[in-house]
């Protein structure tokens, strides 16, 4: 391995996003529509997809950074998205690839515009990866799509049907032309997997692994993502990657919380 690569690999991935407080009901099974359950067990925990993204890749072991707006108290009021200009002060040199969560789009696309003149001045290389996730089926949200230097954009399956696509395969096809040439587009589709559109145009598919007993999916999107995101800013290939964000995310979905994924995925790698 290079000097430079090295360099590369010891810098961070930034998550820009959303953080807030979930509030968790635990019941012994699924309530019927209209009906009372006794609650088995209540939790509180941190939520919000960027930040969960950024502890499942700390879990996984990647070196990793949250932007987003925090306030005291243990219930937190409505505070602002980032903006570009609260961007503009991040000393990108420590950072190898970006995540935002579709949100703020004008202050996020500027966002990104920072990050390509960034980019401009060095070789490929040392450049920074760009990825978004595109999950709320908000019309303006599709904007990320099209924007020149986005090469990683993660598609919810709701964003997809609300296009008119009812299956993975199709959504990555419909989607071919929204993106630039040469962009990964990524669809995780629940208990049928998850399929990618290669930068050389070919889908790339992975299977679900669904646990023994299901307990909790709460982010486990938000799992796939950053498992995904581990292994493609490590150097892997998009099948690897797209096979251990299916592996790692169906496995959450087997214990509450976060806490047994760094367990999980020992010896996986």
């Amino acid at each position: 391995m290079s000097v430079r690569s090295m360099e590369q690999k010891d810098k961070k991935v930034l998550c820009i996003g959303l953080v807030c407080l979930d509030i968790i009901s635990v019941v012994d099974k699924y309530p019927e529509e209209d009906t009372d359950n006794r609650c088995v067990s209540q939790r509180w925990q941190r939520g919000g997809n960027a930040s969960n993204s950024c502890t499942v890749l700390s879990l996984l072991g990647t070196s990793c950074a949250f932007m987003g707006s925090l306030c005291a108290g243990p219930v937190a009021r409505n505070v602002p998205d980032v903006t570009a200009e609260d961007f503009s002060k991040v000393d990108l040199s420590h950072f190898k690839w970006i995540h935002w969560e579709g949100r703020n789009v004008d202050e996020q696309l500027k966002m990104i515009q920072q990050v390509a003149r960034h980019n401009a001045a060095l070789p490929l290389q040392q450049q920074i990866t760009i990825s978004v996730e595109i999950e709320k089926p908000r019309e303006p949200l599709y904007e990320l799509f099209a924007y020149g230097d986005v090469v990683n954009v993660f598609v919810s399956k709701d964003v997809a049907r609300h296009l008119g696509f009812q299956t993975p395969q199709t959504a990555l096809e419909g989607l071919r032309c929204r993106v630039k040439v040469g962009a990964v587009v990524i669809c995780a589709w629940a208990e049928k997997g998850a399929d990618a559109l290669a930068p050389d145009g070919l889908l790339v598919h992975s299977d679900a692994f669904p646990p023994e007993r299901l307990v909790d999916t709460l982010g486990a999107g938000d799992t796939f993502n950053a498992a995904v995101i581990h292994k493609l800013s490590n150097g892997a290939r998009l099948e690897e990657a797209l096979t251990f964000g299916c592996r790692v995310a169906g496995g959450k979905c087997g214990f509450h919380g976060y806490g047994g994924i760094a367990d999980m995925v020992t010896g996986q790698e």
